[in-house]
């Protein structure tokens, strides 16, 4: 699996192709929108309203879609804010993390959640935050087993919907072993 920054182009119209594959994801995941009310009838969401909703996340230059490729198609979307409105905190933050639903159970969400921390602890961030809807509670299961941990419930800042607020500090990857041969001799060397 690999990330590639979505980009709008000069006119700020997505190529059809590129829309046709992330209105599909998002309208695989009728069960999370229905939650969510983020688009008004989750089992008929059209491309005019995604690419409406990328548009905005686009509008503001601290966010980043990341759109998550494997085997030469889509299978997920991540967003992410680098600073938060709220200066008051300093981590940025995961917005969005979606795999297509005919996908779900094999991994793909872990592997892009560990993309996207990567990216974060590359760019010199500690930690990331990310909101769950309280009524999510298989996205808060999926959350805390990556580690995250619940630090403050609140609104949302878009709908004002109740949500639990999760951290999780991004720690240094593990070094590699090291794999220089043993300078000992073997059982059967002479020195």
């Amino acid at each position: 699996m690999f990330l590639d920054p979505l980009r709008l182009p000069p006119d700020g119209d997505l190529p059809g192709p590129v829309l046709t594959e992330v209105t599909a994801l998002y309208a695989s995941n009728h069960a999370f929108h229905a939650l969510s009310g983020d688009f008004p009838d989750p089992y008929d969401i059209r491309p005019e309203q995604v690419a409406a909703e990328l548009a905005r996340e686009l509008a503001d230059p601290h966010t980043e879609v990341l759109l998550a490729r494997a085997k030469g198609s889509l299978v997920g979307i991540a967003v992410t804010l680098a600073v938060h409105p709220d200066p008051a905190d300093p981590d940025p933050w995961i917005g969005l993390l979606m795999v297509d639903a005919g996908l779900h159970g094999q991994g793909h969400g872990r592997r892009l959640a560990g993309l996207v921390e990567d990216r974060l602890r590359a760019a010199g961030r500690t930690a990331v935050r990310l909101a769950v809807l309280e009524d999510n509670a298989r996205g808060l299961a999926f959350w805390t087993a990556l580690g995250y941990t619940e630090i403050d419930r609140r609104r949302d800042l878009g709908r004002g919907r109740p949500c639990r607020v999760l951290r999780k500090p991004l720690t240094a990857p593990e070094p590699a072993p090291d794999h220089r041969p043993d300078p000992r001799p073997a059982p059967n060397e002479r020195p």
